[in-house]
C-alpha cells in the first residue's frame, strides 16, 4: 500500500534559461509553467486550440492548468482563489481540455482541483496556504487580455502575485499574457460541451448540475505511460473523492493479456508516476495505490466505498464489481462512466482510442537505451545483435534488414559448420559425449544429441562451453568478411545471444517479442483488422513438426521476451502482417542510420 502525501519543498533545481523558440524572438522555452484560465467554460471551450497552441509554444514540459472562471487581473485588490462549483459541465470541460491536448503530445498537462469544489456537506474550507508542485513553473500565462492588447505590466504584476499565492513557482517567475491567434478574427460564442460523464442512475445529469461529493471511492487500471484518457479517469476520480481514492494498479497475472506486455513500464514506474501526478492535482486527497491482483480488487470488497470510476470499455466490470458486492451482502458502488478519448492520428493496427497499448506500438523500431561502445570490433562496421524467443521471426527480419544492406551472420549456420566433421568444434562435441552421437558416415546426429543435453544442465553446460566460444570466433571472421565487402551494418542472428554473452560483440541488440501461447484477449479487437499472424507455439509446431508439449518445453528452456527486452536496445514484432513487419524494420534501419552517421568514425 503506498499513501503519497503532498511534499514539503519544491525542487531546489539551479534553474537554466531554456533557448529561444523559433518565431519567438528573445522569448524562451520554459520547461515548466502554469496556465490561468478565467474565462467562463462556455466561452472558453472554442477558444481552448488557440490558447494551448499558444501555451505549447513557450513551455516544453510540464503544463500546469488553474481554472478560475470569472476572475479580473486588472482591479486594484489582489485576485484571490475562489472555489469553484463542481458541475457536469466542469467534468465535461476537463475531459474536452485533455482530449484537445493530444495535438501536444511533448507536453504534460495537469489541471489543478485543489479549487474545484463538489456539493458536499463535509467538505473541508479551501487551503489558504501555497500548494507545492512537482515541477514549480518557471512561467504563469493566461488567457485574459487587456483592452489595448498589451504586455501590461500591472496586470502581468497582478498575475505573477496570483501564481505564487497560490502554487509553489520558480524564484524568476516570468509572466505572459497570451493573445491568441482567433481564425475567425472575432472571439468565438458560446458552446455546449460533449457529455462524456455518465453517471449510473438515479444520479441527475445536467451541465449545471452540481456534482455531488463522496467520502471515499475507486478506480482502476493498468496506467502505463500516464496519457490525456488516464488523467481524465483520474480528474473525475479525484473530484467525487473528498477523503480517500483507492487506486488499482493492474499487476502480474492482469497484465499477461496485454498487447506487447514486454514493453509494459514496471509496477514500480507506473506507481511513481501516478503517485506524483495525483498528488500534484489533489494533494488534500489521500490515496491508496495498490496493485490489482484480479479482476474485482478493492472495490468487490471494501465496504467503506462509495462509487467507482470506469471508462466505456470497463463498465461491464464495474457492473460485475457490483454484482459481486450485491452477492456478499455489500451495497452497491455509483458508478460514474467515463467516454473513451478518440485518437484522431490512430495509424494501421493500432486502437482507435488513445491507449497505451498504441504507444507501445509507437515503441516499436525506436532506441530504448544508449548503444554499447565496443572499440574492440572492427573499424567502421556497426554490429546488430538478433535475437527472440523461438519462432519470433528471426530470421524473416534478419532477412529484410539484409535487403536493407546488413550484412547477416546466421549463428545456427555457424554452429552447423562447427559440427561438421573438421569442424572446430567436431572433435571437442565428440570427445565429451562419445560416438554414439554420430552418424554411419561420421556426421553429428544433432537429434540424439540434443535429447542427450534438453533437461540435463550439466551435459548442456558442457556442450555451450565447447560451442559458443566457436561460434563467436567464427563470428569474428564473418564480421571482417563484412568489412571486406564494404558493408557498414552487420546483424548478427543468435536465439542464444544474450545466453551466451554475445551481446560483448554487439552494439545494440534488438529483440523480436510476440506472444508465447495464445492470442491475447486484449488483441482481439484487432483481429479482424489487423489479422494476426499466429503466435510462438503455432510456429514453432508448424516450421519444425514438434508437439505443442514439446514447443512449449522449448520456450520454457529460453529466455523469456520480457527477459530479452530487458537487456534490448530496439524491440520489433512480428505480430501482424507482413508489410507491418516492413515498415517496423524499414523505420528501426532509418533511425539507425541516424545514429550511425551522427558517431562516425565508429
Amino acid at each position: 500500500m503506498r499513501k503519497p502525501s503532498p511534499r514539503a519543498q519544491p525542487r531546489g533545481a539551479v534553474y537554466q534559461a531554456p533557448s529561444p523558440a523559433p518565431g519567438l524572438g528573445s522569448m524562451a522555452l520554459f520547461r515548466s509553467g502554469l496556465l490561468v484560465l478565467t474565462t467562463p467554460l462556455a466561452s472558453l471551450a472554442p477558444r481552448l486550440a488557440p490558447i494551448l497552441t499558444s501555451a505549447a509554444r513557450l513551455v516544453n514540459e510540464t503544463l500546469y492548468v488553474h481554472l478560475q472562471p470569472g476572475m479580473s487581473l486588472e482591479g486594484p485588490a489582489q485576485p484571490l482563489s475562489t472555489p469553484v462549483q463542481a458541475t457536469f459541465e466542469v467534468l465535461d470541460f476537463i475531459s474536452y481540455f485533455y482530449a484537445g491536448a493530444n495535438v501536444h503530445p511533448h507536453l504534460d498537462i495537469r489541471i489543478l482541483l485543489t479549487n474545484i469544489r463538489t456539493k458536499s456537506a463535509f467538505l473541508p474550507p479551501l487551503a489558504s496556504s501555497v500548494q507545492n508542485l512537482a515541477h514549480p513553473p518557471e512561467v504563469v500565462l493566461t488567457d485574459f487580455q487587456t483592452l489595448d492588447g498589451s504586455q501590461y505590466n500591472p496586470v502581468k504584476q497582478q498575475l505573477q502575485r496570483y501564481a505564487t499565492s497560490c502554487y509553489s513557482c520558480c524564484p524568476t517567475l516570468t509572466s505572459v499574457l497570451l493573445y491568441p491567434d482567433y481564425e475567425s478574427g472575432e472571439l468565438p460564442v458560446e458552446v455546449s460541451l460533449p457529455s462524456t460523464i455518465r453517471p449510473s442512475s438515479p444520479v441527475a445529469r445536467s451541465p449545471k448540475q452540481p456534482v455531488r461529493g463522496y467520502h471515499r471511492g475507486a478506480v482502476g487500471g493498468t496506467f502505463d505511460r500516464l496519457h490525456n484518457a488516464h488523467k481524465v479517469l483520474l480528474s473525475v476520480s479525484c473530484i467525487l473523492a473528498q477523503e480517500q481514492l483507492v487506486v488499482g494498479v493492474a499487476d502480474k497475472d492482469l497484465l499477461k493479456s496485454k498487447l506487447l506486455p514486454e514493453l509494459l513500464q514496471s509496477y514500480a514506474e507506473r506507481v511513481e508516476h501516478l503517485s506524483e501526478f495525483l498528488v500534484d492535482i489533489k494533494p488534500s486527497l489521500a490515496f491508496d495505490i495498490i496493485p490489482l491482483l484480479d479482476p474485482y480488487g478493492p472495490a468487490g470488497s471494501d465496504p467503506s466505498l462509495e462509487f467507482l470510476v470506469v471508462s466505456e470499455e470497463t463498465y461491464r466490470g464495474g457492473m460485475a464489481v457490483n454484482r459481486f458486492r450485491l452477492d456478499n451482502d455489500l451495497e452497491e458502488l455509483t458508478l460514474f462512466q467515463i467516454q473513451l478519448m478518440q485518437d484522431l492520428s490512430h495509424r494501421e493496427n493500432e486502437e482507435d482510442k488513445i491507449s497505451s497499448s498504441s504507444a507501445r506500438q509507437r515503441m516499436l523500431g525506436n532506441l530504448l537505451r544508449p548503444p554499447y561502445k565496443r572499440s574492440e570490433l572492427p573499424a567502421g562496421l556497426y554490429v546488430i545483435g538478433l535475437t527472440g524467443i523461438s519462432g519470433s521471426g528471426k530470421s524473416s527480419v534478419a532477412q529484410r534488414l539484409k535487403g536493407l544492406g546488413a550484412y547477416v551472420i546466421d549463428c545456427d549456420q555457424l554452429g552447423h559448420r562447427a559440427y561438421a566433421p573438421g569442424g572446430p568444434a567436431y572433435q571437442s562435441v565428440v570427445q565429451a559425449f562419445g560416438t554414439d552421437i554420430l552418424h554411419k558416415d561420421g556426421i553429428i546426429n544433432r537429434k540424439v544429441l540434443g535429447s542427450r543435453v534438453f533437461g540435463n544442465k550439466k551435459h548442456l553446460k558442457k556442450l555451450t562451453d565447447i560451442m559458443w566460444p566457436v561460434i563467436a570466433m567464427l563470428a569474428r571472421e564473418e564480421m571482417d568478411l563484412a568489412v571486406a565487402e564494404g558493408k557498414q551494418v552487420c546483424v548478427i542472428e543468435a536465439a542464444v545471444l544474450l545466453e551466451a554473452g554475445w551481446q560483448s560483440m554487439v552494439h545494440e541488440v534488438w529483440t523480436i517479442v510476440i506472444p508465447e501461447t495464445e492470442t491475447a484477449p486484449a488483441l482481439s479487437q484487432l483481429a479482424d483488422k489487423c489479422h494476426v499472424r499466429t503466435q510462438a507455439v503455432r510456429r514453432i509446431t508448424e516450421r519444425d513438426g514438434l508437439s505443442e508439449a514439446a514447443a512449449q518445453s522449448r520456450l520454457q528452456s529460453q529466455m523469456s521476451g520480457q527477459q530479452l527486452v530487458d537487456q534490448s536496445h530496439v524491440v520489433l514484432s512480428t505480430l501482424w502482417e507482413p508489410h507491418v513487419t516492413q515498415l517496423q524494420v524499414e523505420k528501426a534501419w532509418a533511425l539507425l542510420q541516424k545514429r550511425i552517421d551522427a558517431i562516425q568514425p565508429f
